[in-house]
């Protein structure tokens, strides 16, 4: 392993997407400042303001470095101090390429819920402004007109943050408290903010956000996968140069001191925190419960809800949650938040009814019993006993259609709530690695597949949208369906941290790489994203290993990764190949 010191690493960077874009939709650098009235409307069809809003446009903030960024502040009209809650992103604080209308039936959002004001997955300043808050609506560095590169998160996303974040508790208008709201870029900046620790940063609201960029997005698993990525950079506008992820994961395959920046110092959080999180989420499930986990706050809550990040933030009933958290925290409020169950969880039941709210102790709860399912290769099939007879599976690695099945059949009611595991013994016959794509899904009593839509059950539009998804073959989009759990793993990147890795959680090192040689049958652990979901008796789990992403993209029309597979691909089980899903059961 390399000395972390004398480790060299070239930052990459690419000239950003010109503000002539014609999907850019920047309005111009107009700085000036105005009161929007009480009623007036911002989009045909939007909500109505209701009440007045002070609106400063445009507004300088200088950085620690001399770098100069530039914000939008919506707040009340009056002399009242207020606090200020920002929802940080390079994505626009005007225009932007992103909206809810590109998204099938706004995911149930109506134009009429929302007043147009509010950035790209951020607050609504009609809505907060009406409750005595300031929305602070920034272009962070490089965006569009402010000074600088832009950053993807990382410690100089973490210290702009920290320098807006004083400067607006300097403003006579503040009350000197600050928040971070918003959801997926929106809160994953958050982690890297608050682990500054800046002093008027009063409490956080992450809603989905993941927290280690390389292991939980753009190289799970040591699977280099920038495609979605890719997209996202091409659609950061601004005058100078973009940080290149992309081409840094393609330079940097492994774990060094650049992807240790974009991991976020939880441990150095400590303000209170209201954390949202889903199990159906493309990117976001694993990094959001490790954030919630990882936080020192002592004042902290885990709200994780059945259907996307979405509609989820901007319903009424959580917003009026968020604001009550935000209420005692930014206003200082006694308002009996702190009454509020620490964790409370959705407990998924595809072709049957969630559980919405469950209260527990914590994630996963403590109540949680671990079991080891066998997987049998002489029956395609997992069993609760070890098995004494070796056999082995095996199917094609290059084909992209090559996987094993094993399944279960429940006898009674069982949840699974926490995270799982899969070990495996395999074999590449044919290559010197493997790339292995592993999945579970819940079957009826017949065989058939049973999936989440992540659409509210009374949003008639977006469930009439995903039904007809659903019947082209499309239920394996991530920002649509939910069946159940995912994980994956190159065989070279196999190697434990052994200071973080837990019998439920195996950390991958991701330093070197190990490749196979031939005849070579290793021991692998598959760390498989958290979930919660509940079978009924008869119904099965089913368990598939396969050689390619059977989840497949998260859009229509994007491609899939890439992977090293060749050759044949084994899984041996029984006698000395303890292979096992260990999975977390809900005691009866």
């Amino acid at each position: 392993m390399p000395d972390k010191k004398e480790e060299k690493v070239e930052v990459i960077f690419r000239k950003s997407t010109p503000l002539s874009d014609p999907q850019c939709g920047y309005p111009g650098f107009k700085p000036g400042t105005t009161t929007l009235e009480k009623g007036s409307v911002h989009r045909k069809g939007a909500l109505p303001l209701p009440c007045d809003i002070v609106f400063e446009r445009d507004v300088a903030v200088p950085m620690r470095d001399g770098i100069t960024i530039y914000i939008d502040i919506f707040r009340p009209v009056g002399s009242q101090e207020v606090p200020a809650i920002i929802p940080w992103s390079p994505y626009g604080k005007e225009g932007g390429y992103q909206t809810l209308d590109q998204i099938p039936g706004r995911m149930g959002i109506p134009v009429s819920a929302l007043s147009n004001l509010q950035v790209w997955e951020g607050p609504d300043p009609a809505y907060w402004c009406r409750h005595g808050y300031a929305v602070v609506n920034p272009n962070a560095r490089g965006a569009f007109s402010s000074e600088g590169d832009i950053h993807h998160w990382g410690s100089q996303d973490g210290e702009d943050g920290y320098d807006l974040i004083e400067w607006l508790a300097g403003r006579d208008w503040c009350n000197g408290r600050v928040g971070l709201t918003g959801n997926s870029w929106l809160a994953i900046s958050q982690w890297y903010i608050a682990s500054k620790r800046p002093p008027h940063l009063a409490a956080i609201a992450p809603w989905e956000g993941f927290s280690n960029f390389y292991r939980d997005h753009i190289a799970r698993g040591g699977i280099p996968d920038p495609i979605f990525n890719s997209d996202i950079l091409s659609h950061l506008y601004g005058n100078n140069r973009t940080e290149d992820t992309s081409a840094m994961i393609e330079k940097y395959p492994l774990m060094n001191v650049y992807w240790e920046d974009k991991t976020a110092e939880l441990e150095k959080i400590d303000v209170p925190a209201y954390v949202v999180a889903s199990y159906s989420n493309a990117i976001h499930v694993n990094g959001t419960f490790e954030g919630f986990r990882g936080i020192s706050s002592k004042d902290k809550w885990l709200r994780v809800n059945n259907t996307m990040e979405w509609p989820d933030y901007y319903d009424p009933e959580n917003r009026r949650d968020l604001r009550r958290f935000f209420d005692r925290y930014l206003k200082g409020i006694q308002n009996g938040w702190e009454k509020t169950p620490r964790v409370r969880l959705s407990i998924l039941d595809p072709g049957g009814t969630d559980e919405v709210g469950r209260v527990e102790d914590a994630f996963p709860p403590s109540r949680v019993e671990y079991r080891k399912f066998f997987l049998d290769a002489s029956r395609g099939a997992l069993s609760q006993d070890p098995l004494e007879k070796e056999t082995e599976t095996r199917y094609s690695g290059e084909d992209g259609k090559g996987k094993v099945i094993f399944t279960f059949r429940f006898d009674r009611e069982t949840e699974l709530i926490g995270y799982l595991k899969l070990r495996l013994w395999a074999e590449a016959r044919g290559a010197d690695d493997m790339d292995l794509f592993v999945f579970l899904q819940k079957l009826n009593r017949k065989g058939k597949v049973l999936n989440h839509m992540v659409a509210k059950p009374g949003n008639r539009l977006v469930c009439s949208v995903m039904r007809l998804a659903h019947s082209l073959g499309l239920a394996k989009l991530g920002l649509l369906f939910y069946s159940g759990p995912h994980g994956r793993l190159r065989v070279s990147h196999r190697s434990l941290d052994p200071e973080r890795s837990t019998p439920d959680r195996p950390q991958l090192a991701h330093r070197a790489e190990e490749r196979l040689s031939p005849g070579e049958i290793v021991p692998v652990e598959i760390p498989i994203w958290p979930t919660g979901m509940r079978w009924h008796a008869g119904e099965q789990l089913r368990l598939i290993v396969a050689g390619y992403n059977l989840k497949g993209p998260m859009f229509p029309g994007m491609p899939l990764a890439p992977t090293r597979n060749r050759g044949e691909h084994v899984i041996h089980t029984g006698g000395r190949y303890d292979s096992h899903l260990l999975l977390p059961l809900i005691p009866r």
